[in-house]
This record gives structure tokens, sequence and C-alpha cells, in this order.
């Protein structure tokens, strides 16, 4: 039997409750490293830590509102207690809004999106960086989007937070480099998710499933990605110019 990526990591993973995060969760976990889901609805995570668990794999659900600070440093307190210590984070949390102009959005929303997508990251990676520093080894992942390299119409909140994204990242990755941490920022077209078909931007449309996505997360948080650093990576599936 091969040996699997990631024996002996210890992975957090936000919005691990559904979707994207959920698929990630499950392929950390068959990869060999022990997974703690973080996700605003404690019920989803239970449900995916009894899933994993199941399977043999190790999982610490934790309730966590990742726009808030102090959910986050109670999160990585939790994993620091359980696993003592933690090699892999995963921003994957984040929340959308249906079309809609700027001039008609209204600004508790704009907030929202971007204290979830982005401040949740900022904060996450506050926390666990220091600790992956003194280790002298980690990886930072970030869930961004196809929509996070350029404005459209109607996709405001969502795109200017996942731009920021791939900038974060790039500041991760310059400020951890001498001290063996890397970070890396995935850019996905349409997945096929319950936030895609909430939105209203699934329908009709060839997506991709959350763990396609999932597999390209698993190879680059391993080792064997360790020539990657500072790097947002286009996963567009249908999306992509070329196939039309």
């Amino acid at each position: 039997m091969a040996t699997k990526r990631l024996n002996g990591k210890v992975a957090i993973i936000t919005g691990a409750g559904r979707g994207i995060g959920r698929a990630i969760a499950h392929r950390l976990s068959q990869e060999g490293a022990a997974v703690a889901l973080a996700a605003r609805t404690s019920a989803q995570i239970e449900q995916v830590a009894a899933e994993i668990e199941a399977n043999g794999g190790l999982a610490l659900p934790v309730q966590c509102d990742v726009s808030n600070e102090s959910d986050v440093d109670r999160l990585v307190e939790m994993v620091m207690d359980r696993f003592d210590r933690i090699d892999i984070l995963v921003n994957n949390a984040g929340v959308n809004l249906p079309p809609i102009d700027l001039t008609e959005t209204d600004p508790k929303d704009w907030r929202h999106i971007i204290n979830v997508n982005l401040n949740g990251a900022f904060y996450c990676t506050r926390a666990v960086l220091p600790r992956m520093k003194a280790r002298g080894s980690g990886v930072v992942l970030t869930i961004s989007s196809v929509g996070g390299r350029r404005g459209a119409a109607g996709r405001g909140p969502y795109r200017a937070s996942k731009a920021a994204l791939i900038n974060l990242t790039e500041t991760i990755a310059a400020e951890g480099a001498n001290y063996g941490v890397r970070a890396v920022c995935l850019c996905p077209g349409g997945v096929d998710t319950d936030m895609m078909r909430q939105i209203a931007l699934g329908r009709g449309r060839d997506l991709m499933k959350p763990e396609q996505i999932a597999e390209v997360v698993a190879y680059a948080v391993s080792d064997e990605a360790a020539t990657l650093n500072g790097v947002a990576i286009d996963v567009p599936g249908n999306a992509n110019t070329i196939a039309g």
C-alpha cells in the first residue's frame, strides 16, 4: 500500500460542513491527516466528523464563525490542545450574494461578505502562522475563485473579497518564506455546491464536483508540492475559455 501523503499532519479546514470544505476534509483524512472541522453549523461538522471517524480517521468538529476573532482563537487553542500541532490551514469558508449591482448592494451585505471571506482568512492565518513559524513548517491554502481574477457586473462584493485573497496569499508566502511556511491559493471555476444553487448561479451549467477541488488541495498541501509557494492556481473546469 502506498504511503499516505499527509500521515502525521494536522489540518484545519474552515467551512468544512458542506460543499468544497466537506470534500477537502474527507480527502485530507484519506491522506492520513487528522482534521479539525470548523463551521458555524455544528450539526453539519459533527456529521462530517462522524463520517470520517467511521472510516478510521481522526476528526475534531469545532463550531466557529471565522468572522469572529474570538471564535478563531478558541478554534486554534482547541486544535492545539487535542493534537499539539497545526501543519495545514485551509481557508475555505465563504459566502456570496445573488447577482446585484454595486449601487443596489446593502452595505451590511458588503461587510458580511468581506468579514467572512477576507477577514476570516486573515483571522485564521494570524492565529496559526506563529505556530507554523515556530515549528519551521506549514502550509496555508486559501480558496479564492476564478472570479477573483477580474471584476464583473453584479458580482462586486464577492469578487473583491476573492481578489484580496490572492494578494493575501502572496503576503503570507513572503512572510513565511524564511520559516519553512508555504502559501498557495486556488481559484476554482464553477463547483456544484449548495451556495452556487442558492445564489442561482448553478443552473444549466456543467459544474465541477467538490471532490475534484479537494484532489487538487490534497496535492498542493503535500510535500510533493514543495515548489509551489506564493502562487494562485486556476482550476477553471469548463469556465476555461479554451474549452469554449
